[in-house]
């Protein structure tokens, strides 16, 4: 699967060429290209949203609006841009959900980590997976948790500069402004994301004593964690620093580089179903009405 944010001239002139076999009715063709892309718009869509549930349904509603405007895609500009000034502009303005119903600053954040007291790690014969990925989870969570905080604005330019590694130009193409804008805009969620994780997290600074083994069973019981149900560690699992290879950035304005590699080491997360999500896209009425699939 390539990355769509990576500068590949042969993947652009793929996706122009799926684009145009499935305006023509060919729904292998658009079956394709919907797969090259699917992963990443959900990716997008979990730092968004933070549920699994709730990513899978605005990365369906996304793939919605790019597969029946497929008609207005013209192959004078890069069909990624495209597709992600889509997704863009559809998680900005896209009502609340899960976890974004009850905004949290980072003040309060703080607050209910704290909260969670510090305990030993569950007993292993006590949960149903591994411990260690346990507090895999919990640090996944906590972290993602996290880039709630930033105003919904802040958390799209963070994912797509920062996580996913968009360049400027991109970046900026995406949520049409300049490429000086759009770097601008990411130094400032930088800092104040890491302002807040230096002050709070030991993963960023060794002097601050929270630390995922201690929360992990205190997580638990609070029902942030589900040992039975898993939102994002899995025992397999690609990081997003191997699916976006190549696009590291220098990071503006922050001494600590440790902080950008936590989540690039956040799991990049495939949806469930794949196969399903899709049939259920290209049968929908509107599809088929749309692009005249054979």
């Amino acid at each position: 699967m390539p990355n769509p944010f990576a500068e590949a001239s042969d993947d652009d002139a793929d996706d122009v060429e799926l684009v145009r076999l499935a305006s023509s009715g060919d729904r292998d063709a658009l079956e394709r290209l919907v797969l090259r892309h699917q992963a990443w718009v959900y990716n997008i869509a979990v730092r968004m949203v933070f549920y699994p549930q709730d990513a899978e349904e605005v990365t369906q509603e996304v793939l919605i609006k790019v597969v029946t405007r497929l008609s207005t895609f013209r192959s004078d500009s890069k069909f990624r841009t495209w597709l992600y000034r889509i997704t863009a502009n559809h998680v900005l303005n896209m009502k609340r959900r899960g976890a974004e119903k009850t905004p949290t600053t980072f003040s309060e954040y703080a607050d209910a980590i704290n909260g969670v007291p510090d305990l030993d790690l569950p007993d292993p014969q006590s949960v149903p997976v591994d411990v260690p990925l346990l507090v895999e989870e919990t640090k996944v969570a906590c972290t993602t948790g996290m880039l709630l905080c930033l105003d919904r604005r802040q958390r799209l330019i963070f994912t797509l500069g920062e996580v996913i590694g968009a360049t400027d130009a991109v970046g900026g193409e995406v949520m049409e402004m300049t490429p000086a804008n759009f770097r601008q805009c990411l130094a400032r969620a930088r800092r104040d994301l890491y302002q807040f994780m230096n002050h709070q997290c030991g993963l960023v600074n060794a002097s601050n004593p929270c630390r995922c083994p201690k929360k992990t069973r205190g997580f638990i019981e609070a029902g942030h964690v589900d040992p039975h149900h898993l939102l994002f560690a899995a025992p397999l699992v690609r990081r997003v620093r191997d699916a976006a290879a190549g696009t590291a950035r220098e990071i503006d304005g922050v001494a600590d580089r440790s902080f950008a590699a936590i989540y690039r080491d956040h799991p990049f997360l495939e949806p469930t179903q794949q196969a399903g999500w899709l049939r259920r896209v290209l049968d929908l009425p509107e599809v088929r009405a749309t692009l005249d699939l054979d």
